[in-house]
């Protein structure tokens, strides 16, 4: 019996280790987020003339919400930078395309019998014509805020080759919608603004970002992406020691998800792809940029690792709880029992550190009644995850509760 009761605290001293792990590593980004100063771009007089992008906007069955985003785009103005609007059509009805015939975008029409982002992302590339300085990405429900295109343009003249724009949420009508909302702030905080504070390369999200447009299209073409598209692209990007920088104040403000059909879904997905890429993170890669005091790749093959705030959070209450409750705890070591209430602290104190102050408002306080059902979500979306990366899976935008 007293073998037994070793063995279990070693494997649950191990898992401890892993959740408190992952709260800290929240918690030392979070807390470095507000030392975040972006870096001054330099003059733009030194350019010349205007530069030139090319917006690309994959829209897959995107029918309820395209039209907005093109629109908005058509009508977007920049000083900086002379761009083209690329709406890659992928199996929209021919209405809608009608539709963004209208509007002075290039609409490509596909219709692939198995379509992903990055596929149809390589073959919008591969028709155009003419030659940029930038390419920029959008999702089919993301809408720019005004000065978007010139506050991109201003990080890339800091020096950056590539740059994670500020998606925030442009929907709150749901429970679901809300937390979501709050979840992409946090990461904002822990993932951009933290990580550029202490030097590291912000994280990309799929969509909104900057790339030197032939940097992107050589890396395009080798893309084999089918979900995650913007987990394979920060790889590649650690793997080159290409520097990703972050664009505070150029705002795009897209679509969250409504309900815990799309909830599931789109964790699903996000789940798979993160096992994907910590699957191919190159141990040989990480020991060698830890001896040169490199971390963008060590940081990335960590983010593949840890669990997702919400089930650490969730799994490091329930298990903290269960043991200040429970009267017979198989012995368990009281300073592991103490450890899981620290381990949770960690985690929550994290959220909150990291959570804008805009967000402590009563819709905020009345959604957090929700995490529950959100974490039990998140845990059926873990289960469901297997396979879930050999097969684009789509999360519907456009809907109304």
């Amino acid at each position: 019996m007293d073998t037994i009761i070793v063995i279990i605290n070693i494997i649950s001293s191990l898992i401890l280790v892993y959740f408190a792990g992952a709260g800290l590593y929240f918690l030392v980004f979070g807390a470095a987020a507000f030392f975040y100063k972006e870096k001054a771009a330099r003059s733009h007089a030194t350019y010349g003339t205007k530069r030139r992008a090319v917006v690309l906007i994959p829209a897959y069955k995107e029918d309820s919400v395209i039209v907005e985003t093109a629109r908005a785009m058509a009508n977007h103005h920049s000083s900086l930078c002379n761009f083209d609007v690329c709406i890659i059509a992928d199996s929209l009805q021919s209405e809608t395309i009608n539709q963004l015939g209208k509007l002075a975008v290039y609409t490509i029409p596909i219709d692939f019998a198995e379509s992903t982002k990055s596929k149809a992302i390589k073959y919008c590339l591969e028709q155009l014509k003419s030659d940029y300085n930038y390419a920029i990405v959008l999702d089919a429900d993301n809408i720019p805020a005004l000065g978007f295109v010139d506050r991109m343009i201003e990080r890339v003249d800091a020096g950056f080759m590539v740059v994670q724009g500020h998606r925030t949420a442009k929907n709150k009508n749901t429970p679901i919608a809300v937390l979501d909302g709050i979840s992409e702030e946090v990461n904002n905080s822990i993932f951009r603004k933290g990580h550029r504070a202490l030097g590291i390369s912000a994280s990309l999200i799929g969509s909104a970002f900057i790339f030197d447009f032939h940097l992107f299209r050589s890396m395009m073409k080798t893309s084999q992406s089918v979900g995650g598209f913007d987990k394979e692209l920060e790889l590649m990007l650690a793997e080159r020691n290409i520097e990703i920088g972050y664009a505070e104040n150029a705002i795009v403000y897209d679509e969250k998800v409504q309900n815990s059909k799309g909830f599931v879904h789109q964790r699903r997905r996000w789940l798979a792809a993160q096992y994907n890429y910590l699957k191919q993170v190159k141990r040989t890669k990480v020991l060698e940029d830890l001896t040169r005091h490199a971390f963008d790749y060590p940081d990335k093959a960590i983010q593949f690792l840890i669990p997702p705030r919400l089930l650490a959070l969730g799994f490091t209450f329930i298990v903290a709880l269960a043991l200040m409750v429970s009267k017979y705890n198989f012995d368990y070591d009281v300073f592991l029992s103490y450890g899981w209430a620290v381990a949770f602290a960690l985690n929550l104190l994290a959220v909150l550190i990291a959570l804008p102050i805009k967000q402590f408002r009563l819709k905020t306080l009345w959604s957090l009644f929700h995490i529950p059902s959100a974490f039990v979500l998140m845990l059926w979306a873990m289960l469901k995850s297997k396979g879930a990366n050999k097969k684009f899976i789509h999360t519907q935008h456009g809907l109304k509760h």
